[in-house]
């Protein structure tokens, strides 16, 4: 069935797109150190290279990561056609937020491997990287085995579906994960953050806090974890999370800032809004 647009279902688009632009920017203030913010668009390097430096990614500084970023260059110069090293380049770029870099890396290396999943796999994460979802998702699904179907593609593809407004088919993607992934904190996070991003902060809150017990989970879900805690004003239980992950100083000013965006950006009335318009429909 078609509905036809009315001014109420304008509005309330426009009021949904203010408050998930909103929450999308506050999504980065818990992970304002340089550290925290390359973490959270960090991919897993894998193969038989040599990493630069055994130091996990989330405790490299800025002038490390930039350092690290020199030594997969010069990897890749050397042998462009090696898939491991052109992964793990473009994983280095995309830390640095180097982006479009990073997405042509990943294209030479598809053509170059036109059949490989590992390949296709980190092309979709580069495209979408580079904000194309639609060339994100052909890849990634393309990357995917039906017979034997792997979780982290399963996840990558809700995480894309979340990124263009479709939160009901990610969150069934992501409860898909799950069933072959039972509790994996990667998983939970982007469940909790797809909810976030609805303004769904309880809901939000429960994922991250289930994401958060469970072993392997890194710092980019407790940073995520004190995000929906302070969104609802619990600056200090938001603070304590912090400090877990950062210096005390960083933890506060952190918070500081969320407090100042919440008030410049007005984040709440227009979550409140959407609410309301939700209700009235």
């Amino acid at each position: 069935m078609v509905r036809t647009a009315t001014a109420t279902s304008a509005s309330s688009s426009n009021h949904r797109g203010k408050a998930r632009v909103a929450l999308q920017v506050l999504a980065l203030v818990l992970a304002a150190s340089t550290v925290a913010s390359c973490a959270n668009q960090r991919s897993v390097i894998t193969g038989s290279i040599n990493r630069p430096t055994n130091k996990p990614v989330e405790q490299m500084t800025a002038t490390e990561l930039e350092q690290a970023l020199g030594s997969y260059s010069k990897m890749y110069e050397r042998d462009p056609r090696n898939k491991t090293v052109a992964m793990a380049f473009a994983s280095m770029l995309r830390m640095n937020d180097r982006n479009e870099q990073a997405l042509a890396v990943m294209r030479k290396a598809a053509i170059d491997h036109p059949k490989d999943r590992d390949v296709l796999a980190a092309y979709g994460k580069a495209l979408a990287g580079a904000g194309q979802f639609t060339q994100a998702l052909d890849a990634i699904q393309r990357a995917q085995d039906p017979t034997q179907p792997d979780w982290r593609l399963i996840s990558a593809e809700g995480a894309i579906m979340d990124q263009t407004n479709r939160s009901n088919e990610a969150r069934q993607l992501y409860k898909k994960a799950l069933t072959f992934r039972p509790n994996e904190p990667s998983v939970l996070s982007n469940l909790g953050m797809s909810y976030l991003l609805e303004g769904k902060l309880s809901e939000a809150e429960n994922y991250l806090r289930q994401a958060s017990t469970q072993p392997g989970a890194d710092s980019r879900v407790r940073q995520n974890l004190a995000l929906v805690v302070g969104l609802q004003g619990r600056f200090d239980e938001a603070e304590q999370i912090a400090r877990r992950e950062m210096s005390p100083q960083q933890a506060e000013a952190n918070v500081a800032y969320l407090r100042q965006m919440l008030s410049q950006q007005n984040a709440w009335n227009l979550i409140k809004q959407e609410d309301k318009l939700k209700a009235a429909q």
